[in-house]
């Protein structure tokens, strides 16, 4: 009978972690895809703000109107500033994340391996047994053949 890998229990911890490094890549891709489709929005919506005062200046503005446009230009700018601060912490996130689940997949590798040379083993010792065990049995059934024959 094969002996069981000692080192299961650490396998399957080594598996569940590199499962939840897995689970947890994905939210921060998601979350860096948010931020960035959210500072692409702000910008869109910048231009076309921008062309909307070039518009109407080419109409005339009162220097209030003027004011508010350029006041609510400012506040996206500020916006898209700090979204786009956002999305450098986001991709810094992703980015260790990254090196977590690598890490983490490195782990499970090499004990993975060691579970496969110690299954590469037991079969080894499997075969010899299974071979002792049959060169007994011909020899048992070669030597009451011969029993039988000199009798």
């Amino acid at each position: 009978m094969a002996n069981k890998f000692s080192l299961q229990p650490l396998l399957e911890l080594m598996q569940t972690r590199t499962d939840e490094a897995t689970r947890q890549l994905g939210q921060l891709i998601a979350a860096e895809q948010s931020a960035k489709n959210r500072l692409q929005m702000l910008e869109e919506y910048r231009a076309e703000y921008a062309i909307k005062l070039r518009e109407a200046c080419t109409q005339g503005l009162t220097p209030m109107a003027l004011r508010n446009y350029q006041d609510f230009l400012a506040r996206i700018d500020e916006a898209i500033s700090q979204q786009a601060l956002a999305v450098r912490h986001s991709e810094q996130n992703t980015a260790s994340g990254q090196e977590n689940w690598k890490e983490q997949n490195k782990r499970l590798k090499a004990i993975d391996t060691l579970s496969h040379r110690h299954d590469v083993r037991e079969k080894v010792l499997d075969n010899k047994q299974q071979q002792k065990i049959q060169e007994e049995h011909s020899a048992r059934k070669y030597a009451v053949r011969n029993e039988e024959e000199s009798d």
